[in-house]
């Protein structure tokens, strides 16, 4: 109690004064929220530029989902996942996912804006919400954010898409994503993903079970690669066509997206 006292006292001495002794409380808050600001910006960026060489390990999803698992009865507590390197991740799959997910994923710096005022213009006709996340996007909401739609932690997503784009390749941004992407409950990252539903390596996957690995994506949930719905294997007929569109290949040193391409 005496530590706490003498902290008190300590910092109430140290508090900012004008000629008169009155405490200027404007000062003080201006100071403590610029330590913040400069506090936020080093952890942030710093955790930013760790993981452009370390692999990612844990994310804010896994523990949540691990929590969720632990509190339900029906739902056992699962918990796959193993990063690998970018060579370990078959060309076929990325290029799925990003048929799938973000086709203009190569040329943008972290948005679509393009694809922003479909989605608005879709939302405001549609009472089915159509989303317009970038895989930038979901890679920072995976890696470094929770799960939700409020201002907050969309704004957030805003900045560390920005940073991961400022500082990561890529090639980085693709190895990070297929590593930390949810494909089933408890089930994390495009290798536990592929020796889960399909019993071999990210490296072995074919064509077609690239395809339905990404079709699982908007809804992991509720999607199983290994039996998939209508719904499923449609999505997946899609994203086939797509990848023949793209020459069956995607190239990150000079942008092979298809001109004209559907979103």
């Amino acid at each position: 109690m005496r530590v706490t006292t003498n902290a008190l006292r300590n910092w109430y001495r140290r508090l900012p004064r004008d000629e008169a002794s009155a405490i200027q409380w404007w000062t003080y808050f201006r100071r403590l929220l610029f330590r913040l600001t400069l506090w936020f910006l080093g952890v942030t960026v710093g955790l930013v530029v760790l993981y452009r060489f370390l692999p990612v390990l844990i994310t804010p999803l896994m523990v949540i989902r691990t929590m969720e698992q632990l509190g339900d009865r029906d739902r056992s507590v699962r918990w796959e996942h193993q990063w690998v390197p970018l060579e370990a991740l078959s060309p076929k799959l990325q290029l799925a996912v990003v048929c799938a997910e973000d086709q203009a994923f190569l040329e943008h710096w972290g948005f679509d804006f393009q694809a922003i005022g479909e989605a608005l213009e879709h939302n405001r006709k549609s009472r089915r919400i159509r989303g317009a996340s970038t895989i930038s996007q979901q890679t920072a909401k995976n890696v470094f954010l929770w799960p939700g739609r409020s201002w907050l932690r969309k704004g957030l997503e805003v900045y560390f898409t920005f940073l991961i784009e400022t500082f990561w390749s890529k090639e980085r941004i693709m190895t990070v994503y297929l590593n930390v992407i949810e494909f089933g409950d408890g089930i994390y990252g495009a290798e536990a993903a592929a020796r889960h539903f399909f019993n071999k390596s990210a490296s072995q996957v074919s064509r077609e079970e690239a395809a339905l690995l990404a079709a699982v994506l908007p809804n992991p949930l509720k999607r199983n690669p290994a039996r998939p719905s209508s719904l499923v294997y449609h999505r997946q007929q899609w994203i086939l066509g797509q990848m023949r569109m793209w020459g069956g290949r995607i190239d990150y040193e000079q942008s092979n997206t298809p001109r004209g391409r559907k979103q």
